[in-house]
Formats: structure tokens, C-alpha cells, sequence
């Protein structure tokens, strides 16, 4: 992710709008990394995890 330059117009912005600003620049950015991944995966069978992935079970038993 790159920063935007800072500007005198940033500065009279609350913390929040500029944390919302933040938020959808990051969103837009995964958004762009999951368009880049999809294209550079087609065609594919299996779709591109934009997710972490998990393990599934349950946890091991401690030994007596």
C-alpha cells in the first residue's frame, strides 16, 4: 500500500474522516490485489482465497 502525500487540507480534517479515508484506500487496494490475483489465475478451477486460511478439528488432548 503507498501513502498519500499529506496536504494542508488533511491537517483540517477530524481523526475520523481521516481514518475513513484510510479505511476505503485500503479496501480499494485488497480489492485491486484480488482483481490482479483473479487475472493472473484465470482460467482456473479453484477461485483466488481472499481470506487466511484455518485448520478445522479439535484441539489436542494434553497427555497425562
Amino acid at each position: 500500500m503507498t501513502k498519500a502525500p499529506h496536504s494542508a487540507q488533511d491537517d483540517k480534517k477530524s481523526a475520523a474522516a481521516r481514518s475513513q479515508e484510510r479505511e476505503q484506500r485500503e479496501r480499494r487496494d485488497r480489492e485491486e490485489e484480488l482483481v490482479k490475483g483473479l487475472e493472473g489465475t484465470f482460467p482456473a478451477s479453484d477461485p483466488v482465497s481472499a481470506t487466511g486460511s484455518t485448520t478445522s478439528g479439535a484441539p489436542e488432548r494434553k497427555k497425562r
